[in-house]
């Protein structure tokens, strides 16, 4: 059973830079596109940015140039560095892989508040 768990989230001042990380075990993980998520409340869940197994990411318009994925296949770790943060980032980070690929359990996310 895949297990995955997010962490790094916060409260920080619009501008500021968090990072978060998602550990993932269980599962093969090197092999497949991964990507973070993200729910505000009483929003629908968007999906942020996503990473393929060779390295090549996408993301979404609202984060381009701010925020940066990357993984390290060796530690089954997602990575999201996010910078120049706003009030609308603020939202439940969650990871995990495509819906394409058929979601697997989803973690308990990381909270990330943008607030002065």
């Amino acid at each position: 059973q895949v297990q995955l768990v997010e962490s790094g989230g916060g409260l920080v001042q619009p501008g500021g830079s968090l990072r978060l990380s998602c550990a993932a075990s269980g599962s093969i993980f090197s092999i497949y596109t991964m990507a973070w998520y993200r729910q505000a409340p009483g929003k629908q869940r968007e999906l942020v940015a996503r990473i393929t197994s060779d390295g090549s990411t996408n993301y979404a318009d609202s984060v381009k140039g701010r925020f940066t994925i990357s993984r390290d296949n060796a530690k089954n770790t997602v990575y999201l560095q996010m910078d120049n943060l706003k009030p609308e980032d603020t939202a439940v980070y969650y990871c995990n892989r495509l819906r394409s690929l058929g979601y697997y359990p989803w973690g308990p996310g990381t909270q990330v508040t943008v607030a002065s």
